[in-house]
């Protein structure tokens, strides 16, 4: 079993190797001070452009910017609403729009300062604004930081489905400041928290075991939080480094996603269910129905919903009053899934914890009745 390692007095720097694409995730506290410094290094001479939400803007952002501005650089400020709502062609237009009129040139910046929504919209408007430019994460919120910041996956979501519309588009740099995690509110910290078991549950079941030790110093700030934080970033760049564009072991990092993009989508992308208590569910979900299929044993399932339950994530359809639909409505949402190929489902499945696989070709009926068993015990 793996242990937390002191608190480090210096960064944690995880490089993202894709040859001269190649980026670092800085984690550690109080980074995001650096950032003036790290960007004039990388862009000497740079605007700015800063794309954030209202919540984020209020309690981050004038600082952020007197510290830019200190460093000598010209910034523009670019605020959306909090939420999922903002990843919708309508934000898209909105951020592009403010982009152009703020001037910014291809040798200028955009930097994407909030959470998941903000950096998968600000990506996309980067992938696109002028052809492309590029881009720095600095992540608000833990889910951002363990998984959505990292890897180049941007876009917005159609009246279809989630990520449906977007591009592959990588930061030149991320910073994952882990102070700023002390101001979360408590359900966005447990939703990211998904994210983080989801990386041990699909191919490291000694973190995961370390997870179910040491979650409660992680939902403390103690030193488990960064050592975890470091532990996810530095798996998920490797896989990222292998499989930029997902075209086999990155679609491993989907697990639980399946099935959580649908109930999303089906509570309408709204805070009635965040993304990350979707994944849990979906999660839970995933195990089950291999469970199901008799690929392992009821055990495992049983210990994945206990520990997630334990966090406070939702573990059962029933804790989600949102989620009053049919298993019908459910397969029509999990039939536009970027991983369908040619109408064939494909679903991330497990034979144990810490083992996760590829499964194509998934049996519609199997998953439509099960999803229909699930709703009834709702």
């Amino acid at each position: 079993m793996m242990t937390a390692a002191l608190r480090p007095s210096e960064p944690t720097t995880v490089n993202v190797a894709l040859g001269n694409r190649a980026y670092d995730i800085v984690i550690g506290r109080g980074v995001a001070a650096s950032l003036g410094l790290r960007i004039a290094a990388l862009k000497p001479g740079a605007r700015l452009a800063i794309v954030t939400d209202e919540n984020v803007a209020r309690a981050h952002l004038d600082s952020l910017e007197a510290q830019l501005s200190a460093a000598g650089m010209t910034v523009a400020r670019i605020v959306v609403p909090p939420g999922e709502g903002s990843k919708s062609f309508a934000s898209f237009e909105r951020v592009c729009d403010a982009l152009i009129a703020a001037k910014i040139e291809r040798n200028d910046l955009i930097v994407a300062f909030g959470g998941g929504v903000v950096g998968d919209l600000a990506g996309y408007a980067a992938a696109s604004v002028r052809r492309g430019l590029d881009f720095v994460q600095v992540p608000t919120t833990l889910l951002a930081q363990v998984d959505s910041s990292v890897g180049g996956k941007t876009g917005i979501n159609s009246r279809h489905g989630k990520n449906l519309v977007g591009a592959f588009h990588q930061p030149i740099l991320v910073l994952a400041d882990t102070a700023l995690l002390d101001t979360l509110p408590q359900r966005d910290f447990r939703a990211g928290y998904a994210e983080l078991a989801k990386f041990g549950l699909l191919g490291d079941a000694g973190f995961f075991a370390w997870l179910e030790a040491n979650w409660q110093d992680a939902f403390a700030g103690g030193p488990a939080r960064e050592h975890a934080i470091a532990i996810a970033c530095r798996g998920k760049a490797a896989i990222v480094a292998r499989d930029e564009r997902e075209t086999g072991e990155r679609a491993l990092l989907n697990l639980g996603h399946t099935f959580g993009h649908a109930f999303e989508a089906a509570a309408g992308f709204s805070d009635k269910l965040l993304h990350g208590e979707a994944i849990s569910l979906g999660i839970v979900c995933a195990f089950e129905f291999s469970t199901r299929l008799g690929l392992l044993s009821t055990n495992d399932a049983g210990r994945v919903a206990h520990h997630l339950a334990a966090v406070g994530l939702p573990t059962h359809l029933r804790d989600v009053p949102a989620l009053s639909t049919n298993a019908d409505a459910l397969m029509e949402l999990i039939a536009q899934d970027k991983k369908v190929k040619r109408g064939k489902l494909t679903f991330i499945l497990v034979r144990g914890i810490g083992n996760a696989f590829v499964a194509p070709d998934v049996d519609p009926a199997q998953v439509r009745d099960f999803l229909a068993q699930k709703l009834s015990q709702a």
